[in-house]
């Protein structure tokens, strides 16, 4: 286990466990409670938050040895059965341990033909060698070619009785409408930033290392609303063996900025000040940060100010994860600025975010915005 790397020596092994996506998670296990499981499942939604962990717990519970004669959990469906898995009988291990003949992942990205998909239907006929169901996950299902898909149709269609698909996908308009008819679809989200702090300190406090609220907060900022990107951001600060982590050090070794740099910035622009600000952007860059984050920072940022200006009442929305003085200089920046200046900055510096990538000068968008901004 010491040598895993974070998002797979901490990943879920029961829903219990599972961090986000509640409303997949009650259908799903009321499902296994009721004992109506579907045949075929499909995962939705962005990368890292958690599709491919849930259709293994999913795998495990319904193959169980154990599950039907645990004590009923608090939450299940009256008259059902118990919908954890124990993780303890030899299905749940050979599940766990990567080692079930029964449990068929296949990454679609490297096997998208119609050759894979026809040894897969196959495999169908027979019966599981251990388990009580033959799961089937497929994941980036959308990279199948039309001939796969078609293949795939048809055996989704007809499916064995022990024959449980579970397809993940990170593109589902590429996904055809006849899969997706034949399947019961979850649409998963991105995680909230709360969360991903709470699991991401846990996962801390086990690995016994002390690190900072703020630089936490960072992690999860700049992991999108992934929880799998944040453990891999986590784990690469901890690969500094500090055993006392800062906001700083998460700062230079991520290239990121936080709130306060944002705030500055914004102030720079409301006093009209392009020559301290084009300075500013100039020594974040020479700083070693990575001005596409800083300029993601700023959108972010400039949203809060706009929600607020709009309703004070909105505060939930925005600023879970900013300090009380940070929400002072927001509102203090919302009544300096009209709902029109604040459009006008948030399209920019959106615009400026995409071309800085492929700028000769990564701080020349910025400092176009700034011009156009403070009417240099």
């Amino acid at each position: 286990m010491e040598n895993l790397v974070l998002y797979r020596k901490y990943r879920p092994k029961a829903f219990a466990e599972f961090i986000g996506q509640e409303h997949i998670v009650k259908v799903l296990t009321s499902a296994l409670a009721a004992g109506r499981l579907a045949h075929a499942y499909l995962f939705c939604g962005p990368r890292g938050v958690g599709k491919t962990t849930i259709a293994r717990i999913l795998a495990k519970a319904a193959s169980c040895e154990n599950r039907e004669k645990n004590p009923p959990h608090p939450s299940f469906v009256k008259g059902g059965s118990n919908f954890e898995p124990c993780n303890k009988c030899a299905a749940c291990q050979e599940i766990n341990e990567g080692r079930s003949l029964d449990l068929v992942e296949i990454d679609a990205a490297s096997n998208r033909g119609i050759d894979e998909i026809r040894e897969l239907r196959e495999g169908i006929r027979f019966a599981p060698a251990r388990l009580k169901y033959k799961v089937f996950i497929i994941d980036e299902v959308h990279q199948l070619t039309k001939e796969a898909f078609n293949a795939l149709l048809k055996t989704l269609e007809e499916p064995p009785a022990h024959a449980i698909f579970i397809l993940a996908t990170t593109e589902i308009h590429k996904v055809p409408e006849t899969i997706i008819s034949r399947c019961q679809r979850f649409d998963f989200h991105k995680l909230p930033l709360e969360k991903i702090i709470e699991r991401l300190a846990i996962i801390a406090k086990a690995e016994g290392v002390k690190i900072e609220k703020l630089a936490l907060e960072m992690i999860a900022l700049n992991a999108d609303g992934g929880m799998r990107d944040a453990e891999s951001l986590l784990g690469q600060v901890m690969a500094m063996e500090d055993k006392e982590i800062t906001a700083d050090e998460v700062k230079s070794l991520l290239g990121a900025t936080d709130v306060s740099s944002a705030i500055e910035m914004i102030d720079y622009l409301i006093a009209k000040d392009a020559k301290s600000a084009i300075y500013f952007i100039n020594k974040i860059l020479n700083d070693g940060y990575d001005l596409e984050q800083f300029a993601k920072s700023l959108t972010s940022y400039l949203r809060k100010v706009i929600i607020l200006k709009v309703d004070a009442g909105l505060s939930d929305l925005v600023t879970k994860e900013l300090t009380e003085e940070h929400k002072k200089n927001i509102l203090i920046q919302a009544e300096k600025l009209s709902f029109e200046d604040l459009s006008k900055m948030i399209r920019l510096f959106l615009q400026a975010q995409y071309e800085i990538k492929n700028s000769i000068l990564p701080q020349l968008p910025l400092e176009l915005v700034v011009i156009e901004v403070s009417g240099a």
